[in-house]
């Protein structure tokens, strides 16, 4: 029988429009959201329930996303749980800040609804994943097999460099001011050149050797 146990996502968020599109929007996708208006209501609700996901806006009152992702780091019972930013700062200094502070994913608003889904839905795969390993003793992933000699053009380091940083290929034309399929194209041609098999191996490749 299939386990029908909704996902647990915790969505910190201080304009209340958002909250309730958002909140509605992952409800109808079977997922069972916890609002919370700022960083330091949302601590209060980790005290009490760990969430798989949690969705945290960068700009807010009392505590920001910043200061919030830290404080999420630092604790043990929650330093594994997968954290998507939302920001409407869509500069490449406040991706890196927002990343480096720990965040899995950076989205800029305004966003469609089914990339958040998707993001959402990659990072509960993805922390499914490395819990996996974690439970079953194999913490380091196998080695990737990646072609020798691989050379990158300009513009694909530039590419990989980003997906790296967790963005989406739309995300990544509009930085380069190119079409998404122009980045959907150099995608493919590093997959070919390097054997690899999707963008989570692909980024994973591009941080072991210090693209990024």
């Amino acid at each position: 029988m299939k386990n029908t146990t909704p996902k647990r996502l915790l969505l910190i968020d201080d304009d209340p429009n958002l909250i309730l599109l958002v909140k509605d929007f992952l409800e109808f996708r079977g997922y069972e959201v916890t609002a919370a208006e700022n960083g330091r209501e949302a601590l209060e609700i980790l005290e009490e329930t760990i969430p798989e996901l949690i969705i945290c806006d960068v700009m807010m009152p009392e505590m920001d996303g910043y200061g919030f992702v830290q404080k999420v780091r630092e604790n043990p019972k929650t330093s594994w749980v997968p954290v998507i930013f939302l920001s409407a700062k869509g500069q490449s200094q406040d991706r890196v800040k927002g990343l480096n502070t720990g965040a899995d994913v950076y989205m800029v608003k305004p966003f469609e609804p089914d990339e958040l889904v998707a993001q959402v839905e990659s990072s509960l795969q993805q922390a499914a994943r490395l819990m996996a390993r974690k439970f079953s003793g194999q913490d380091n992933a196998p080695p990737l097999k990646v072609r020798s000699g691989v050379e990158l053009t300009p513009t694909e380091l530039k590419v990989v460099q980003w997906v790296a940083r967790g963005m989406a290929n739309r995300e990544i034309a509009l930085e380069m001011k190119v079409s998404q399929r122009t980045i959907e194209s150099h995608v493919s041609n590093m997959l070919g050149k390097t054997g690899l098999h999707n963008r989570t191996e692909l980024a994973r490749w591009a941080i072991e050797t210090n693209m990024v």
